[in-house]
Formats: structure tokens, C-alpha cells, sequence
């Protein structure tokens, strides 16, 4: 039994610059946020096993709107938000970004979880806790997602999850998870498949097409 099926179909849908733009608000979707140079990009290509799915650069901050992908369900999506922090562009062009992502978090029906990518060896930046109290304000699933994993020792990685787990925005939580990813190693990835598959209320299949075991 496997969620592999579910992701490794997962195709592009469309893409939005503003809200308005964006598919229909029906169904459930999860988004993943972060800084731009945070492997957010990868972590998605990782966890859908497609190598090319969400577009990679060397050159931060190259997502500049909101990227909808299509699962092999009727309804159920990944959503790619811009990432912050890096991007060599005018502050206006950030601010219009901000406001996107700040409407698309508060206001979006359909979404049922966030994933928080962070360089683990740069987590909790100042943007990344304003993130996560957008996400709590909204009453958002969190799954903060440690990426870069085999870049640190075993045992630092381990400290550095701990100091995230118990930072106090976090702590009392109860709708947080935080995981270890490793794009590289694929360290993390199903665990992360399984999380994501529970926030889209999917049904865990026999290698089976899922579009044949759950359409809504």
C-alpha cells in the first residue's frame, strides 16, 4: 500500500498573479511556502517523483506567482507560492507578492494545509514565523519541512529539529509536524507524501491509478 500513485501523477494546472486568477475554490489543496532559496522547488519535485514538475533555478526567487498542480483526483491540488527573501526585484514587485500570498492564505476555502520549507541550517527566519502566524491565524495544518538534511551531521540535524519542535511559536501547536527532507536523498520524502495525503483526505492505494479510487 503506497501514496506514491497519487503524487506521481500530479501534472501543472496553471499559474496566478493574482488571487482572482487562481482555479476554482472547490476541493482541497495544499501550499508550500518559503525562501527562495530554501529547496522549495526541489522538495516538490522530490515528493511528486518528477524530476522537472516545479521549476528549479540557481537564480532565488524565480517563482513569482502562485503555480497550481493537478492530482489524479478530481479536486485536489499542490499550490507553489512565491518565494521570499531573495529575490532581486523591485520592492514594490515584493510587497504586490506579500499581499498575494497574505489574501491567498486568509482567504482560500479549499486549502487544508501548508508546508514550510526551510534551509535547515537557516530555519525560523523573521519571514518564516510571519508565515507560520498567517498560518495560525487561518487555523492551518502545518507541516514544516527541514530540508538540506544531508548537509548537516545526524546528530546536528537531529538538534536542529528539536530547536524548531520546541521553538515557542511552534510548541504549543498541535497542528504542526516538523520533518527532515533531503531533496538529494529523498530522505523524508514519503512521510511527507503522508501528510500531504491526509490534509487532501486521499485514500492510501495497491498501486492502483488513483483517479479510479476517488473522484468527488
Amino acid at each position: 500500500m503506497t501514496w506514491q500513485p497519487y503524487f506521481q501523477q500530479v501534472t501543472f494546472l496553471s499559474a496566478a498573479a493574482q488571487l482572482k486568477q487562481a482555479p476554482t475554490d472547490c476541493g482541497y489543496e495544499v501550499a508550500f511556502a518559503g525562501r527562495s532559496n530554501a529547496g522549495k522547488s526541489s522538495a516538490i519535485n522530490v515528493i511528486c517523483q518528477q524530476r522537472h514538475l516545479a521549476r528549479t533555478s540557481k537564480t532565488p526567487g524565480r517563482t513569482q506567482q502562485l503555480i497550481f498542480f493537478n492530482l489524479a483526483v478530481e479536486n485536489r491540488r499542490l499550490v507553489d507560492l512565491p518565494g521570499y527573501g531573495f529575490a532581486r526585484v523591485a520592492l514594490s514587485i515584493k510587497l504586490q507578492w506579500q499581499t498575494v500570498m497574505a489574501s491567498y492564505l486568509q482567504q482560500r476555502v479549499s486549502l487544508r494545509g501548508l508546508v514550510m520549507v526551510m534551509d535547515c541550517r537557516h530555519p525560523l527566519t523573521e519571514l518564516d514565523r510571519q508565515m507560520i502566524e498567517w498560518s495560525q491565524i487561518a487555523a492551518l495544518p502545518l507541516l514544516v519541512l527541514l530540508t538540506k538534511a544531508d548537509k548537516l551531521s545526524r546528530g546536528a540535524m537531529e538538534k536542529t529539529r528539536l530547536a524548531v519542535q520546541r521553538d515557542p511559536l511552534l510548541f504549543n501547536a498541535t497542528t504542526v509536524e516538523v520533518l527532515t527532507f533531503s531533496a538529494h536523498t529523498g530522505q523524508g520524502r514519503d512521510a511527507a507524501q503522508a501528510w500531504l495525503a491526509k490534509q487532501l483526505e486521499l485514500e492510501m492505494t495497491n498501486n492502483q491509478k488513483p483517479d479510479a479510487l476517488l473522484t468527488e
